[in-house]
């Protein structure tokens, strides 16, 4: 793993081209191959709008080798009830403790409308009202995600959607991963559908006989899910364009090397992850350093962590913690730990991050599995931009306008005098029309209406 000290020349561009590369998304799995992606999933697309469920059938055998049909794209719910009650009763029992976690912290963050703004007789306002059908993404293949049902299901059912849809990668076998139609049936989603990457997010979006269209697609995925968002955005909602797994920690002296270096792990392994330490301590560079070594050697996925350890991640020395801080600001990771001496005073000079774990108890599984917040976080920077995916996303705001009479009276010329100002006489009329006052002069040829 590199180190970039800022006392070194290079320094500047050596954290810039860190930063670029995972912004970029230039992150790939030891198991994928160079692809263009974007020219791959444009096809999917193009290929999904023109044919249908032939499309979804033919992508699937060859991207899942899974044999499916018109009549097996979507998993029956009686299957899905099967496992369910075939299922491991302690883990249900799990499942139920970060349900409940997950549902106490979306009311608590659910933004409600305040009182009418009153200007006199004018009232000005805002209504909430949830997005009708909605889609989750569950990613499958090297690493199985039931955790994402939860984290994604959970603040749509508080938001209050109506039709929530699963979509999962199939197996070979043609089946989606039990624990994920278990998760399913414990949370009652009867409509999951057997598709996997790009060709899930088409058809959702898009429509086939078999799979009915959603309004907004969640959840995360591999590069080709990204693109299938990134590409049809406009047409259907999205969370986000999320791309791997990263986290940048903050630590200084009074850190624990060991805590630190599985912290880094626990990102690493998610092939490809990026983990990121920055820190004015070099005494917790060494150690780190370290124990990094000593911990990836006995860890199941230690080929994958290796890989992600040496292509993106690394250890970046500043001069004191407010210099940590700005990197922090400027990658803008979805995990940000901060692991100091006085965690508040840092906490206080962060404005990017998507999730932040203060303290040496606080690790980035907690919010991954349990705490409550979703773990769908923004990546590549999006954190600028992007918060998490929480129960408000599944919600849209209206504005409410109501005028009577006298307040348009009042407000009439000057919204005339905007209107004719842009060239738009048409809508100046629609407000010159309604005024109660007699002006013949102001109004269309001086005839009156």
């Amino acid at each position: 793993m590199k180190i970039i000290r800022q006392s070194e020349p290079r320094f500047a561009p050596a954290v810039a081209a860190l930063r670029d590369m995972l912004r970029a998304g230039g992150l790939t799995s030891a198991a994928e191959s160079p692809v263009d992606v974007p020219a791959a999933v444009g096809d999917i697309i193009a290929d999904v709008t023109a044919r249908g469920d032939q499309a979804i059938i033919d992508w699937e055998a060859t991207l899942d080798k899974a044999d499916l049909t018109a009549e097996t794209i979507r998993v029956p719910a009686e299957r899905i009830a099967t496992v369910h009650a075939a299922a491991d009763p302690a883990f249900l029992e799990l499942v139920r403790r970060v349900a409940s976690n997950v549902k106490q912290y979306q009311q608590h963050i659910c933004v409600s409308a305040p009182a009418d703004l009153q200007r006199d007789s004018r009232l000005l306002g805002v209504r909430y009202t949830p997005i009708d059908r909605v889609a989750v993404y569950v990613p499958g293949g090297m690493a199985l995600y039931p955790s994402t049902v939860l984290m994604t299901v959970v603040p749509a059912q508080v938001a209050g959607v109506r039709e929530i849809v699963m979509a999962s990668p199939p197996a070979r076998d043609g089946d989606v991963d039990p624990m994920t139609l278990a998760l399913a049936g414990e949370l009652g989603i009867t409509e999951v559908y057997r598709l996997g990457g790009a060709v899930a997010v088409a058809a959702l979006a898009i429509g086939t006989p078999a799979v009915r269209p959603v309004q907004k697609i969640v959840g995360p995925g591999n590069a080709f899910v990204a693109e299938a968002k990134r590409q049809l955005f406009g047409w259907v909602g999205i969370d986000s364009i999320a791309g791997p797994s990263e986290v940048l920690i903050i630590a200084d002296e009074t850190a624990r090397a060991d805590w630190v270096a599985a912290d880094m792990l626990a990102q690493a392994e998610h092939d490809p992850g990026s983990a990121v330490l920055v820190t004015p301590s070099e005494t917790l560079v060494a150690d780190v350093a370290a124990a990094v070594e000593k911990l990836s050697a006995s860890m199941d996925r230690s080929q994958a962590i290796q890989a992600a350890l040496e292509n993106y991640s690394a250890i970046i020395v500043t001069e004191d913690l407010a210099g940590a801080c700005e990197i922090a600001n400027d990658f803008a990771t979805e995990h940000l730990q901060i692991i100091t001496k006085d965690d508040d005073a840092t906490l206080e000079k962060i404005r990017n991050a998507g999730a932040i774990f203060v303290g040496p108890h606080t690790p980035v599984p907690l919010g991954d599995y349990y705490a409550g917040p979703s773990h769908v976080l923004p990546t590549g920077g999006g954190a600028k931009f992007f918060g998490p995916l929480s129960v408000n996303d599944f919600r849209k705001a209206s504005s409410v306008i109501r005028y009577d009479a006298e307040s348009l009276d009042a407000d009439a010329d000057d919204v005339i005098d905007f209107a004719t100002r842009e060239g738009l006489t048409a809508h100046a009329e629609a407000v010159r029309i309604r005024k109660t006052e007699t002006d013949t002069s102001t109004v269309i040829g001086g005839t009156g209406l």
